[in-house]
């Protein structure tokens, strides 16, 4: 598989190319530039199929000439010791949890990939600097991911505020690969920093800088690997159509299903589930995009304004203007809504769900009730995020139940003491780095 920008016409770039880069020279977003039919691979897997081993099948498929079967199944071994888990709730819904991994989240999947085959493909190379901006839990899913990892250092740009579930034995300084830096702005500054120095070339070449956020096409593909793991455990018992339901707040995950499809996965459509920021409003609705003023929800991580995946989005609508007509299904959800189906599904069916979940659920079941719904005997799978416990407070008092917190998230709370606290400025975190060596 081959990458080409949004905004350029030139040649396409291999995987490891895009993936260490990041960003094309000549500005936009890297996307595949062709599509490989994956339907005799994945056809065949069922729900026995482990995790690993449909990524050591996929894998090597989708990036032959970089990874072959033996190099994909050391990938798939050393990130995942982890994997999602398919919970059939009825015959209408599922939900697909993706907060097995180290720190709870969704993103554990993509970035754990996206370590393991960076550390692959640059057996040889000189050592890789990984610089990202960090929010939440992000940090510690890096920190986990690239901890070991050869010749690899991992650079967390962090806004003003605690920073929390670093383990100082894993600082570079320390022996380790990790180098935590606070800026002081905010998290928005962190990603203009990030982006700024993968611009810069002579400092990105002196470091041989790359990122793990969402702008690496490396770490959205590997998404694109538990739709198909859900349609494997699925698929011997869909009456009829399939349909994910995706909270949506830079809209990766919506990306990497729509890659999954193009991959050869029978879907007939994603919900692309919004709180009330309602980021991509106008665009689905055939509108330009315009950026709006930020409401705070009881969803924070789908209060964005401006989607990093805007271009990928925009370049898709292009290609094929019917399939996000016709495929994609926008919805909004409001944070009472939210609350009452934490409480619904909890009745319902004795399972708790993030206010993320919550808001993918409830689209899903507005999308299920919809007329043009009433005759396909459709299938919701709902992305399950982040794990309950994560937002423990908010569930019990939607629920009137105790939210158990797994040691692991527990330690995810511990305060950590930045290497550096810098201006959110490129000679500032420049400087910072190269004070750790």
């Amino acid at each position: 598989m081959q990458f080409r920008s949004t905004k350029s016409s030139k040649p396409p770039v291999s995987f490891k190319e895009a993936a260490l880069r990041c960003l094309p020279p000549e500005g936009g977003l890297y996307v595949p530039a062709s599509v490989i039919d994956m339907r005799q691979f994945f056809l065949y897997m069922d729900r026995n199929t482990a995790y690993h081993e449909l990524v050591s099948t996929v894998a090597p498929v989708l990036l032959q000439g970089e990874l072959n079967p033996f190099s994909a199944s050391r990938v798939a071994e050393s990130a995942f010791d982890f994997e999602p888990e398919l919970k059939q709730l009825d015959e209408r819904f599922s939900a697909l949890t993706l907060y097995n991994g180290p720190t709870g989240v969704f993103k554990d999947f993509g970035i754990a990939f996206l370590a393991a085959v960076m550390e692959e493909l640059t057996r040889n190379n000189r050592r890789i600097m990984v610089i990202s901006a960090a929010r939440g839990d992000t940090g510690v899913s890096v920190a986990h991911a690239f901890y070991k990892r050869h010749n690899m250092i991992a650079v967390l740009l962090y806004p003003s505020g605690p920073i929390r579930g670093l383990s100082p034995e894993s600082f570079a300084p320390n022996g380790g690969t990790l180098i935590p830096i606070e800026v002081r702005g905010t998290y928005d500054d962190c990603q203009r920093l990030v982006i700024e120095a993968i611009n810069d070339r002579p400092f990105a070449e002196r470091y041989s800088i790359t990122t793990t956020n969402a702008l690496n096409p490396g770490r959205l593909l590997p998404q694109s690997f538990y739709y198909l793991y859900a349609f494997i455990k699925l698929k011997k018992l869909l009456k009829g159509d399939l349909f994910f339901s995706i909270p949506c707040g830079n809209f990766g995950n919506l990306i990497s299903g729509l890659y999954a499809w193009k991959f050869g996965m029978p879907v007939r459509g994603f919900v692309a589930a919004m709180n009330v920021n309602n980021a991509f409003g106008d665009f689905f609705k055939g509108n330009g995009f315009k950026p709006h003023r930020l409401i705070p929800t009881i969803s924070p991580a789908l209060d964005v304004s401006v989607p990093s995946n805007y271009e990928r989005l925009s370049a898709f609508y292009e290609e094929a203007p019917a399939v996000m007509r016709n495929m994609v299904f926008p919805a909004v959800i409001d944070d009472k809504t939210t609350l009452t189906t934490i409480e619904r599904v909890w009745k319902q069916y004795g399972v708790f769900l993030d206010p993320h979940t919550a808001v993918a659920f409830a689209a899903a079941e507005q999308r299920a009730s919809s007329r043009d719904m009433s005759h396909s005997d459709p299938h919701f799978v709902v992305l399950a995020t982040g794990h309950p416990a994560k937002e423990a407070e908010l569930v019990s008092k939607a629920t009137g139940q105790t939210i158990e917190i797994p040691s692991k998230l527990a330690m995810l709370q511990n305060h950590t003491e930045p290497l550096a606290v810098i201006d959110p400025h490129l000679d500032a975190l420049e400087g910072a780095v190269a004070s750790c060596f």
